[in-house]
């Protein structure tokens, strides 16, 4: 398996690549952030550390995240339980705090390729009545006839899309789209799906839970 370490400690690195390749892996390494955005594409899994000199981790989460299904593991030194549940909702597949057992390692990193593998095909489009989303192309059609979203309308609608009826809270939709809940406006989360259930146009499909967030409709 070809697997990039996102990790700007020399040190660290240099073990874990050796210890990778001797269990049969492909390993390559980058130091920064910005790096891993673009050499991710040449990679089966990602081992990403939050502490990089360039950008945040959970920042380089979300962007990949948006780009790709890569399969991503944090291996991190942060262990407090808020950075773990953002690593998960903004899209980690595993979170391992340093220092790990290498055995343990692989293991986890095994169990992530093989649930990617199995992934269910052809559920990156997602549909309720006559409004189809697809998630990889980033078009919605209503009726058939293509609706232009701006992107943080088309992210919002996303992450409702990914948990078709299910109820997904405020502070979550703001954390994954806008980076950190703890930051965002509130009141900028409420422009953007207002605008956002105007262009659908379709009563019901984006439902509102009172105290708590909010619901993509499913079915006909």
């Amino acid at each position: 398996m070809r697997v990039l370490l996102v990790e700007d400690d020399d040190g660290v690195a240099a073990a874990l690549v050796e210890a990778l390749g001797a269990n049969g892996h492909e390993p390559g390494r980058v130091g920064r952030g910005a790096d891993a955005l673009t050499a991710h594409r040449d990679f089966d899994l990602l081992l990403l550390d939050l502490g990089l000199p360039d950008e945040d981790g959970l920042e380089v989460l979300r962007k990949i995240r948006r780009m790709a299904d890569v399969p991503i593991v944090v291996l991190t030194a942060r262990g407090d339980e808020r950075t773990i549940v953002r690593a998960l909702r903004l899209g980690a597949d595993d979170y391992l705090v340093k220092p790990v057992r290498l055995a343990e390692l692989l293991a986890r990193m095994d169990a992530v390729r093989r649930r990617s593998a199995h992934a269910a095909p052809g559920d990156r489009v997602v549909r309720t009545g006559d409004v189809e989303i697809d998630l990889d192309a980033r078009r919605v059609l209503v009726g058939g006839r293509e609706v232009a979203l701006t992107t943080k309308e088309f992210e919002v609608l996303a992450v409702l899309a990914t948990r078709p009826g299910t109820a997904v809270s405020r502070q979550q939709l703001m954390d994954e789209v806008w980076g950190d809940a703890y930051l965002a406006v509130s009141r900028t989360l409420d422009v953007h799906l207002t605008a956002l259930r105007a262009k659908l146009d379709r009563p019901g499909v984006v439902t509102t839970i009172r105290g708590f967030g909010y619901r993509l409709a499913t079915g006909e």
